[in-house]
């Protein structure tokens, strides 16, 4: 592990599991919320404009200070799941936020029957018209809104729902170790070991993964049915005519938006994946390559080993080359331990920025080994943090983004920090290596993320009729990462229980979408920054993107691409993005 990997702490928030403010909080909370239910239960309808805007005030108050205590105990739960005294903390916060949540869902429940002739009335309140947006993406639910009695059941039985099941998958891959080198290993290490520059440790890491992920197919495969089934029954009573479907809604985009994207991604596997696959096996001396070896460093690779501080220092370097106000707003990050960035037993794997609340600051979890992917990663993460902290005057509503823009900062620090990656290099073949590390990680983004989205997809559909075996579920996570890897990729029996380590198919089905479409939006975002660069006119540039990340969920994606005469709708918005990587492939294949 690098020298000196942060460990955060959570003190800004509470002093820990047993801090009495927790209690005192949830306290507060719950009788905030039993006292506006009270006062306005029932009346939503009859209200003046000003009344609802300070219904929707107190509504928003209760919520942040709600969020903030379960914010903790996530986090706390996300840094060491192997604390029984943590996991307990964990669920008992789920457990209070549902009961509390239960006792305000007359609030969206009631403006969603609301007409909107008398909403309209209702918005000429100034102090009202501030939460349009966010009434709108309420009120969106309407079609798909059950009954009272089943809305607070729902909300009620959560934790004890799929919310369990997931709680369930968390602490059973958590705790899983993975046979290498003689000793046990954590998922995230062997995770890792799949980019040794050694051959055979990335051998041993793959049939490691797949053996222990096997071993645990029965478990994973119950789990997985379960979430498919509680969404497909939850989805048949609202009305939702596919499984996407609800997930579009959520993140405020049309269906026929996100079937634009995947049928684009789709048409272009051959000209993508499977064209730098095949160059990639090329470079291995081989027709072919194993599926361990898809994140293989290529040969040449040094393997170049970064410390925490030079990580720290390119990434930002990167943002204050773009704007010195994206490097003033990560600075604290660092300086006030607001990352988690030790690999260790016990904490999850992978990586997110976990906004918490607006009233207080976000926080950084990640597994940092000192790999350029890595740096990347962290360029990654704090662009969401940027994007959080700077959506939060929104307020606890209106700042949370949808995932159709919400991956926007996220990538783009991530190209930042790799330009700047590219630019300190003089060795022409440091520049290919870097080069052929950011195709493969757009292709991990875009491609791999839209064969996720076609896995979960069939899946779903499938587990309508029966539920299905782990045989049958890995008969579909074959087919769908064959169409999308190619012939060069080599994947046999050992890769078919490999669909069990994905969390986002249990956490938040269908998410994994939104990865490819804030990639593409950002290829084409970033085009448009190197035509006004070119024009001299990126400082336009530059405010129309950071009031993008500012307006946080006020504006939906079609609206906010608008500022930068991009429409999502047209099949040439996609084009833009998959053109960028392919020209990027073209200028490898010119390498050669």
């Amino acid at each position: 592990m690098p020298d000196s990997c942060p460990i955060w702490s959570l003190r800004d928030l509470y002093d820990g599991v047993g801090s009495p403010a927790v209690q005192t909080d949830i306290a507060a909370c719950r009788k905030a919320a039993l006292a506006l239910a009270a006062d306005w239960q029932g009346k939503i309808a009859t209200i003046s404009g000003a009344e609802l805007a300070a219904v929707i005030t107190a509504y928003e108050t209760i919520l942040e200070q709600l969020g903030k205590v379960q914010s903790h105990a996530q986090l706390l739960f996300a840094a060491n799941t192997n604390d029984p005294a943590i996991a307990k903390h964990h669920q008992s916060m789920r457990e209070a936020g549902s009961e509390i949540g239960a006792a305000l869902l007359f609030v969206e429940l009631e403006l969603t029957r609301l007409d909107q002739d008398h909403v309209d009335g209702l918005l000429d309140d100034a102090g009202l018209a501030r939460f349009s947006p966010w009434l709108r993406r309420v009120r969106a639910m309407a079609p798909y809104q059950l009954s009272d009695e089943i809305e607070k059941m729902i909300a009620e039985r959560a934790p004890t729902g799929a919310g369990a099941w997931v709680r369930l998958f968390e602490e059973t891959t958590t705790a899983m170790r993975f046979a290498f080198q003689g000793t046990d290993v954590t998922e995230a290490e062997i995770l890792d070991a799949l980019s040794s520059t050694d051959a055979a440790k990335r051998k041993e890491a793959g049939q490691s993964l797949s053996t222990t992920l096997k071993d645990h197919q029965r478990l994973l495969s119950l789990v997985m049915n379960t979430i498919a089934k509680d969404k497909q029954i939850e989805d048949g009573w609202r009305g939702f005519a596919r499984p996407v479907s609800s997930r579009n809604l959520a993140n405020d985009v049309d269906d026929h938006v996100v079937d634009a994207l995947v049928q684009a991604v789709n048409d272009r596997n051959a000209d993508l994946s499977h064209r730098y696959y095949s160059l990639k096996a090329g470079w291995m001396g081989k027709k072919q390559i194993d599926w361990w070896d898809r994140n293989a460093p290529l040969p040449g690779d040094d393997d170049r080993h970064y410390e925490w501080g030079e990580a720290k220092q390119i990434v930002l370097d990167a943002f204050h080359g773009f704007d010195p106000e994206m490097a003033k707003i990560a600075l604290p990050f660092f300086e006030q331990n607001w990352i988690d960035a030790a690999p260790r037993a016990g904490k999850s794997s992978g990586a997110f920025s976990h906004p918490v609340v607006p009233s207080a600051h976000p926080y950084i979890l990640m597994n940092f080994s000192g790999k350029s992917r890595d740096v990347m990663t962290l360029a990654h993460e704090m662009g969401h943090g940027i994007h959080q902290v700077l959506a939060a005057d929104q307020g606890y509503l209106m700042s949370d983004t949808p995932l159709t823009l919400a991956e926007t900062a996220s990538v783009f620090a991530e190209m930042l920090a790799f330009r700047q990656l590219v630019d300190s290099q003089t060795n022409a073949q440091s520049r290919r290596l870097l080069l052929a590390g950011k195709v493969e990680d757009m292709l991990n983004t875009v491609v791999r993320q839209i064969a996720f989205h076609n896995f979960e997809t069939e899946l779903h559909q499938a587990r309508v009729k029966a539920e299905l075996t782990a045989e049958e579920i890995s008969d579909i996570w074959m087919e769908t990462q064959r169409a999308a890897l190619g012939p060069a990729i080599k994947t046999g029996d050992d890769y078919r229980p490999i669909w069990g380590y994905v969390p986002h198919f249990i956490h938040t089905p269908f998410y994994v979408y939104a990865y490819a479409f804030g990639d593409c939006l950002v290829n084409a975002l970033w085009q448009k920054y190197q035509l006004a660069q070119a024009s001299k006119t990126d400082h336009l540039f530059i405010q129309n993107y950071k009031n993008l990340l500012k307006a946080g969920g006020t504006e939906r994606y079609d609206v906010a691409l608008q500022h930068f005469d991009l429409d999502a709708s047209k099949p040439a918005f996609w084009s833009l993005g998959l053109d960028m990587i392919s020209g990027m492939i073209d200028e490898l294949e010119g390498l050669k």
